[in-house]
């Protein structure tokens, strides 16, 4: 049980600090994130609790190896290291608040050839993996579906933001590239 513990409190924990520090400053042009920041910490924080007290309360087990909960931690971390990576490559560039930087640009290659948000789908996956180290179909359910609707509404508010930013040349990338999960959508 420590293994899952350190797992979900590193994971966690990161994702507290690229709250705090990975913001947007005075020299970004604000106002752009409409709530979604916000919003996304309060489905993290419904999806999260109530995934965990159905894993508590309803027996609905996905599998009864106790080596799916382990497969679910590795998730986990593969989420993460596609999150990082994706955030260490887009830069200073990066923000967790939709913001445009000073000299921004629409990065291109890499993950991003591919895919337009690679560090939400890193999350996901992240998420997908807490789900399963629950080992209960409720709260892998819950977890993905609250999620995935505030990562929707968030990359909505993004692009609509790269759009007003780059026009025509995001408009093109977004032909070549998938949102969210590569070769689906």
């Amino acid at each position: 049980m420590i293994t899952f513990w350190i797992i979900w409190i590193i994971w966690f924990s990161s994702e507290i600090l690229l709250n705090r520090f990975l913001r947007s400053d005075s020299k970004d042009r604000k106002k752009q994130d409409k709530g979604s920041l916000r919003f996304i910490w309060i489905m993290i924080g419904i999806a999260n609790t109530l995934g965990v007290i159905l894993a508590n309360f309803v027996s609905l087990p996905i599998s009864k190896s106790f080596q799916l909960a382990y497969f679910g931690l590795l998730i986990i971390i593969i989420g993460m290291i596609i999150r990082f990576y994706a955030i260490w490559t887009l830069g200073r560039f990066f923000t967790v608040d939709v913001t445009i930087r000073e000299n921004h640009i629409i990065k291109k290659d890499g993950l991003y050839s591919v895919i337009r948000h690679p560090s939400y789908l890193g999350s996901l996956i992240s998420f997908i993996g807490f789900g399963l180290s629950l080992n209960n179909w409720l709260s892998l359910i819950i977890i993905i579906v609250l999620i995935t609707i505030s990562f929707i509404k968030r990359i909505k508010i993004e692009e609509q933001t790269l759009i007003d930013q780059f026009g025509l040349d995001y408009m093109d990338y977004k032909k070549r590239t998938f949102r969210l999960i590569p070769w689906i959508y």
